[in-house]
């Protein structure tokens, strides 16, 4: 009878062991499970960049306030009347004169601020120095930032946004100048002003968000809200549908 108490005894020690040894790895089971899935939540928590691709196979082209599209063939005949930016003289950050022949056979991409804008000119900055720093190896692919205060925004305070704000002069132009020619430029030319029909004159302040595609053969090929992310993503695929042409 002891016999046998001792080795039932025996028996249940050695089952309780066994349970105990289960337990034990299916707690090391649970906490490998836990990093692992805590390893892919993490991972699965990281915004996932895709590549925004051009809405259409070619940009259409526009030669008006209201923007209206003009799908046109790059070697149609209706091109060589069509609107075309005019020639310009200006003077840029570093004091150099900046003309159309700095951004002869180049894309590039425009807007209108001042320095001591407290309102949407820092943020319209910071995503054209996205722009900067996603063309910044495409030499075909130029900026350039007009100031709607040229009498306060001399070469000097420019210099020193430039600085302030990493700007790459081989790249990015800020430029100041006459300031009937910019807000003409702005107004009649690149139509930045989304204030149709309203008669304005150089006493009305330009200040737009507005950034302006334009191409090789100084053709506007579209407008975008400056301070929309999604637009600025949208921007750069229609600048690499551009330098496919």
């Amino acid at each position: 009878m002891k016999q046998k108490m001792v080795e039932s005894l025996d028996s249940k020690k050695q089952h309780f062991v066994s349970l105990s040894r289960i337990k034990k790895s299916l707690l090391i089971l649970c906490n490998v499970a836990l990093i692992v899935s805590c390893g892919s939540k993490e991972q699965n928590n990281k915004p996932i960049e895709e590549e925004v691709v051009s809405r259409v196979e070619a940009l259409p082209y526009y030669q008006e306030a209201t923007f209206t599209p003009y799908w046109l063939s790059k070697d149609s005949d209706s091109l060589i009347d069509f609107h075309r930016i005019p020639d310009f003289t200006f003077i840029n950050q570093n004091g150099d004169t900046i003309t159309q022949d700095f951004y002869k056979d180049k894309i590039y991409i425009t807007d209108f601020f001042f320095t001591v804008c407290p309102g949407i000119c820092p943020a319209m900055t910071e995503n054209m120095n996205r722009l900067q720093n996603e063309f910044l190896e495409e030499e075909e692919v130029l900026l350039l930032s007009h100031s709607v205060t040229p009498d306060y925004d001399t070469p000097t305070v420019l210099l020193e946004y430039a600085q302030r704000k990493d700007v790459n002069v081989k790249k990015w132009n800020l430029v100041t100048g006459d300031k009937d020619l910019i807000y003409d430029l702005g107004r009649n030319h690149y139509f930045v002003e989304e204030d149709l029909g309203a008669t304005k004159d150089i006493n009305d302040f330009l200040h737009t968000e507005n950034f302006i595609l334009v191409d090789k053969n100084k053709h506007i090929r579209g407008i975008y809200n400056g301070l929309n992310k999604a637009s600025i993503t949208q921007l750069i695929a229609d600048v690499k549908t551009l330098q496919a042409e």
